[in-house]
């Protein structure tokens, strides 16, 4: 899979993504056929228990995406950019950029925001380096926004997002994840742009969906967001597993002749 076989998947074929961060969970998705795989950010507080995204770095990014590219043969792979790798200006954002492709041998970046970076994103994709936007919810905003509640519900809101999802498709994106948008929202920015759309609780109107690895195999239970779908209840399983592990290693029932070298 590549960018080009991506953007011309619109209005043809609806576009899966999932985010995973290490080798194991990447050949799970890549064998199941994912198109695309997202090394997101989110690792901040899936993988590290962290509150937010914000304290992740360049560098666990590039570490997480070296593993992710192990186990991918066939998708797309497209790793974050952290908080304040592309923020600062547009010059930074280039060489972090660059430094997170040439470190992990993947296939896009992708940063937050609108309008105010489109002069990242184009110096970005000008030096070779394809990206995804991203709209809606945007968590690196946290901060700002205070919450992380549906975007784009009163008429500025919705108006700005449109707005800006031109404004970086000209800058040169390849596709746009829109996350937690009212569907009616997506589906106009769906037809306001000719990349193909992204949605994470953004409706059925987009071009494609993404969910975390660990959210849809209800892997990761700490909270449930509203547009999270749990495919399987792997924790669960996990943990009666670990139980009966516990209980034959304490009663002396494992290892059996089985499980033993003579």
């Amino acid at each position: 899979m590549n960018v080009p076989q991506i953007v011309a998947m619109k209005d043809k074929e609806k576009i899966s993504m999932l985010t995973a961060y290490d080798y194991t969970s990447a050949r799970i998705a890549d064998e199941a056929g994912i198109d695309i795989i997202l090394v997101g950010d989110s690792l901040g507080m899936v993988m590290q228990g962290k509150t937010s995204t914000i304290p992740v770095t360049v560098d666990e990014m590039i570490y997480h995406a070296k593993m992710v590219k192990q186990g991918t043969k066939n998708a797309l792979i497209v790793v974050d950019m952290p908080f304040m790798s592309y923020q600062a200006d547009y010059v930074e954002a280039v060489k972090n950029a660059g430094k997170i492709m040439k470190e992990t041998g993947c296939d896009a970046v992708k940063l937050e925001g609108g309008r105010e970076f489109a002069v990242t994103i184009n110096a970005i994709v000008s030096a070779g380096i394809p990206v995804m936007g991203h709209l809606g919810l945007t968590p690196q905003s946290i901060n700002i926004f205070g919450s992380y509640k549906a975007r784009g519900k009163n008429e500025k809101e919705a108006k700005k997002i449109i707005e800006d999802a031109k404004y970086i498709q000209e800058a040169g994106v390849f596709s746009i994840v829109l996350e937690s948008v009212p569907k009616n929202l997506a589906k106009k920015v769906t037809q306001s742009v000719s990349v193909p759309t992204i949605g994470i609780g953004a409706g059925v109107h987009t071009d494609g969906q993404v969910l975390v690895f660990h959210d849809m195999l209800g892997l990761f239970d700490d909270f449930k967001p509203k547009f999270v779908k749990r495919y399987a209840h792997l924790k669960k399983e996990a943990v009666e597993a670990v139980k009966t592990y516990t209980k034959e290693v304490k009663e002396g029932s494992f290892p059996t002749d089985e499980h033993s070298y003579e």
